[in-house]
């Protein structure tokens, strides 16, 4: 069994346990949950927007704890004092050291800003978790998903009023598309080895629809690789570890900005 078998193995005992402590209409019954969501999609496609989606991410499978020390208020706010068009929020607990705490605490602090709920998502309960706790947008992993349950999954989430990210790693994932996704991630590591490869991204950029706003996820150190990647028609880029590794990731996501510009 590979490494994200045993994550969504996991993480379907975590919603099954879930649901039997907070119900739906509980869920629905959140301060967030009738606030209007900010768009990714426009953040994204604004003149002059720096395209960078700055990720709170403390451990990884891969790399162990990035950084333990970081707290999601601080750091959020500071991604966006830098220049970031959105934030991405790991709630993943077992693997990623994420949390609904770490969430919230971004939606705090930055309450213009879109963010993104980065988990693992395969039941529809978690659509609307993730609307209770304060995203906008959900990431729905084809790797993971049937093309139905993908479509099932993003009709929930549209219906509630959140915009949708499915991220791929290979051309045959494309199939799972449907017209009502709003953005379209390549991820450059392979969720299966853990091996990270841009060219990824710039491979499968022609075969992605010109409808989705494309965003290269993963692996993306350098300002080379934007230019690369804006040239391949990518207009967002999810950067986590190169900022989260050093000791002020608000700075050095601050530093990154300015020398793409």
């Amino acid at each position: 069994m590979n490494i994200l078998d045993q994550i969504n193995e996991n993480k379907r005992r975590e919603i099954a346990e879930a649901k039997g402590k907070v119900t739906i209409d509980q869920l629905k019954a959140s301060p967030y949950f009738n606030r209007p969501a900010n768009s990714l999609k426009a953040a994204l496609l604004a003149e002059g927007a720096s395209g960078i989606i700055a990720e709170f991410k403390t451990q990884s499978p891969s790399k162990g704890v990035i950084n333990g020390e970081a707290e999601a208020s601080e750091v959020t706010a500071a991604y966006l004092a830098a220049g970031a068009s959105g934030l991405s929020v790991l709630t993943d607990e077992a693997y990623f050291g994420g949390s609904f705490e770490d969430l919230a605490k971004a939606r705090w602090a930055n309450p213009k800003a879109p963010i993104l709920r980065k988990d693992f998502m395969l039941d529809p309960y978690q659509i609307f978790e993730a609307k209770a706790h304060g995203a906008d947008v959900i990431l729905l992993i084809a790797e993971s998903l049937s093309k139905q349950l993908l479509l099932e999954l993003t009709q929930t989430a549209k219906g509630i009023g959140l915009e949708v990210l499915v991220e791929i790693h290979s051309a045959e994932e494309l199939d799972k598309l449907n017209p009502q996704v709003d953005l379209v991630g390549v991820n450059n590591r392979n969720l299966k080895t853990f091996e990270v490869d841009i060219n990824t991204s710039i491979l499968l950029s022609e075969l992605i629809p010109t409808q989705f706003v494309k965003i290269s996820e993963s692996g993306i150190s350098d300002t080379v690789s934007i230019a690369q990647l804006k040239a391949a028609g990518f207009k967002g880029f999810l950067i986590g570890e190169t900022f989260m590794k050093t000791e002020n990731p608000g700075r050095a996501c601050a530093e990154f900005i300015a020398n793409i510009k």
